[in-house]
């Protein structure tokens, strides 16, 4: 026999991001072919969506462990790595996703609702789409980044219209199983029922939903019996119906008491609710009028309850009696709470722009290391996260986004000096600044170990130009023919690093 679940913990493992190719061309009489690695391929994201034909969390339950598939990594020859496989996990319509402190993510009613629980990792570019003119055969590539785990809780909140509120045995499976084709458990012993059973009633032109929810005793808002475990599945009931026995032995019991323990328990429960379980429109049936002694008392204690507010019914599960007005009267209220609703605005896209001067990044000092410096922010961390720190250029790559990204005017702005450890993420290095950040300080060597970009000693093309004109006896601003030929001609010798760097 299934199980029903209605509360699970679950650990969800987004796909990771491929690494991006590092790789040259490589073609018979084409020697310098140039950068032709590929990127790789984004993680898989772990999807939440609700499906009609699931209606418990018993598969959570089991396997409560969930991973996407990761992306694959690029290749040469300009070949993108695969996407990894997305996973979408089904659940029931009025799933309520809960962070591990509480906090309500998303609330899931309605088919096709979804959410992202985790999102995969993004593919790392490969050293084709890393090529620019200053660095035209990058020698590196960016690493994937790792998708995001989640853990996150899953609470299950029945969707229907009418929700039964009552004592153990007052007969609420009884009615629904007479007011629909649902077929719950009934015997005559007390929390026969221990999971919501829902029933789908028709009235003339009306089809509503009405749930069963276990037996409530007093002290069910504080963990008492069934109560708290399974009063969560009426906070979205539209209607609420005080099932009441009137055919009960037992002493201290009436119907007054009990509708006064139920509210009772329904206000205590809905305290920390966002919609008020009181304010709920409230029908009171008198069950069980086909013993004698039951319906003289329900004629009894009628007037009394009519007198503060509600509406009464008198039936009996068993002959049938009083099922008809009942449930015309349920479906009148469902109506009139649907049509007080108000109509669901039309799906649009919302574009949220970033401001111009909003702050990517923050520059704090750090409080564990002296003379250190923290820098957060999701930009550099994800490139924190995306570098391979094996590859000297890569960290040079590194180097160049946090100082166009501005990082180090921050430093130097805060009062960083050269050498100063700087922590991004889990990675602490000696600063070393540029001129850029205001700081006199020039790099002795370049960065990375691609000598290509070496800085070159070369005459350039305007040089060259004024040069030829001065040779003809034409006028140059700012230029005379001797000199022009002294820087021509006494340029120093390139450094060993140069001439290597223009020979690769």
């Amino acid at each position: 026999m299934a199980r029903f679940v209605d509360h699970a913990v679950l650990h969800l493992q987004a796909g990771n991001g491929g690494h991006g190719c590092a790789s040259v061309h490589r073609e018979k009489f084409r020697p310098l072919g140039g950068p032709d690695g590929g990127n790789g391929g984004n993680g898989g994201d772990v999807t939440l969506v609700v499906d009609d034909s699931v209606h418990t969390l018993l598969d959570f339950h089991f396997r409560p462990h969930a991973k996407a598939g990761n992306g694959r990594p690029g290749q040469g020859d300009n070949k993108d790595g695969a996407n990894g496989e997305a996973l979408v996990l089904k659940v029931p319509a009025g799933t309520v996703v809960l962070g591990p402190d509480g906090t309500v993510l998303a609330d899931l009613v309605g088919a096709g609702s979804q959410y992202v629980a985790a999102r995969g990792g993004r593919g790392g570019l490969g050293n084709a789409a890393l090529a620019s003119r200053a660095r035209k055969a990058p020698g590196f590539a960016l690493l994937g980044e790792p998708g995001e785990f989640a853990e996150i809780v899953l609470e299950l909140k029945s969707v229907a219209d009418v929700g039964l509120v009552g004592f153990p045995s007052a007969g609420k499976s009884s009615l629904v199983s007479v007011l629909s084709a649902a077929r719950p458990k009934i015997a005559d012993y007390p929390f026969t029922t221990l999971e919501p059973n829902l029933g789908v009633v028709t009235a003339g032109s009306e089809v509503f939903t009405v749930a069963d929810v276990p037996g409530l005793i007093p002290g069910a808002s504080q963990g008492k019996g069934l109560g708290l475990e399974f009063l969560r599945h009426i906070e979205r009931c539209s209607v609420l119906a005080h099932v009441i026995d009137c055919a009960t032995y037992e002493t201290g019991r009436d119907p007054l008491s009990d509708i006064t323990a139920l509210e009772f328990e329904l206000a205590e429960y809905g305290a920390d609710l966002a919609s008020d379980l009181t304010e709920k429109p409230r029908l009171v049936v008198l069950n069980k009028i086909d013993v004698p002694e039951a319906r003289e008392l329900a004629e009894f204690v009628r007037p009394d309850l009519e007198a503060a507010g509600y509406r009464v019914f008198l039936i009996s599960a068993v002959t049938h009696e009083g099922l008809s007005e009942l449930k015309f009267a349920m479906a009148q209220a469902v109506a009139a709470d649907r049509a007080a609703r108000p109509a669901a605005p039309a799906p649009r896209l919302v574009v949220r722009p970033k401001p111009v001067d909003s702050e990517e990044f923050q520059v704090s000092i750090d409080p564990e290391v002296e003379g250190g410096f923290v820098v957060t922010g999701a930009r550099p961390q994800r490139w924190i996260r995306q570098t391979d720190f094996t590859n000297e250029e890569a960290v040079g790559y590194l180097a160049d986004r946090l100082a166009r990204l501005g990082v180090e005017e921050q430093l130097a702005a805060i009062g960083a000096q050269p050498g100063a450890p700087v922590t991004i993420a889990d990675i602490t290095f000696d600063w070393e600044p540029t001129t850029l950040a205001g700081v006199d300080t020039v790099p002795i060597t370049a960065r990375g170990t691609d000598q290509r970009l070496a800085r070159s000693d070369r005459v350039g093309a305007a040089e060259r130009k004024a040069l030829h004109r001065l040779r003809r006896g034409l006028d140059v601003d700012g230029h005379t023919l001797d000199s022009s030929l002294d820087s021509s001609v006494d340029r120093p010798d390139p450094t060993p690093d140069s001439r290597a760097g223009s020979q690769s």
